[in-house]
């Protein structure tokens, strides 16, 4: 435990330089005290660590020192390949990179480690795409990507979900793969950042001007956020249904997971013939229809009234399209 924060100490400074004692003990989780007596460790085992005094001093190592990386352990060594997710990153043009990157890393590592590094690509694959779904065509993710890069300003030409074509002047903040769909994420005209479909993009010109990034945005968080709000505003409504033994099965497989945990929070107990009553979110009328008729004769709607004629009407067309024939 001690040798592992030791090393990850010795990495802090040597990837970001100066840091004091305080932001040590805060990136470590230890106490200041802690700190300094890990340095004084450090220092006795030869390695060039020193202290600045005064409001802007600190900890840095000597320049020119660097360490091997030699304190992996398997897991973490494990991780870094595992990471390396080659489908995407040659997507945005970073494929021949990542394999550089790679390479070094592996010879860097103890010969045990390197092994067990090897089997990890002949052993887990990553397949982002949904079942049935090719990816789609991005021809301009490399140029967003290194316009992200360069906090460069572009135009695009862009075309919305009604088919109408727009131009825009963006400021791209990141890029989000989502199942297989590539996201950028830019603030524009409007001030708050918002997101477009990569696959959406018809043309692409960088433009005079750097990129403005608001110094508390988070990738991370703008995303959870925004699909929070999403969900909230695609699942407007509610439908009451009756599901078959067999439909139970198939609402993970025909329908997705928030729709499996809607049913099981919500279903009662069943009923002689086996049936349970449940609330499924909806989007919409005519969104649930095409989604419940999925499941067939497997599912009953009793609620609103207006989605259970619907799907009676298309219950009445099947019959007598088949009965006729």
């Amino acid at each position: 435990m001690r040798a592992s924060r030791l090393l990850s100490l010795l990495l802090l400074l040597q990837n970001r330089g100066r840091m004091t004692a305080p932001a040590l003990a805060a990136e470590l989780e230890v106490s200041v005290r802690t700190v300094y007596r890990d340095v004084e460790s450090l220092g006795a085992a030869g390695v060039p660590i020193y202290a600045d005094r005064g409001p802007a001093g600190g900890y840095q190592l000597l320049d020119g020192y660097r360490t091997r990386l030699t304190g992996l352990t398997s897991d973490e060594a494990d991780s870094l390949f595992l990471a390396g997710v080659p489908g995407p990153a040659a997507e945005l043009g970073l494929g021949g990179a990542l394999a550089a990157a790679q390479l070094k890393l592996t010879a860097a590592l103890p010969a045990e480690l390197r092994d067990r590094a090897a089997r990890v690509g002949e052993r887990f694959h990553l397949d982002a795409p949904g079942w049935f779904r090719d990816a789609e065509d991005t021809p301009f993710l490399s140029d967003l990507a290194t316009a992200l890069w360069r906090d460069q300003r572009i135009a695009v030409r862009y075309r919305r979900w009604g088919h109408d074509e727009v131009d825009r002047l963006l400021d791209p903040l990141g890029l989000v793969l989502k199942a297989g769909v590539w996201y950028l994420v830019a603030g524009g005209s409007t001030g708050a950042p918002r997101t477009y479909r990569v696959s959406r993009v018809l043309s692409l010109r960088t433009s005079p001007g750097r990129t403005h990034r608001p110094p508390d945005f988070s990738l991370a968080e703008f995303w959870r956020t925004r699909s929070a709000e999403l969900r909230a505003a695609l699942w407007r409504a509610e439908a009451t249904v009756r599901l078959s033994p067999r439909g139970l099965e198939l609402v993970p497989v025909l329908l997705g997971q928030l729709e499996a945990r809607a049913v099981a929070e919500s279903a009662g107990e069943p009923a002689g013939d086996g049936w349970v009553t449940a609330t499924l979110p909806i989007e919409s009328t005519r969104h649930a229809e095409s989604v419940l008729l999925r499941l067939g004769a497997d599912v009953e709607v009793l609620a609103p009234p207006e989605l259970r004629e619907r799907l009676a009407a298309v219950a009445r067309a099947l019959v007598a399209r088949y009965d006729s024939q």
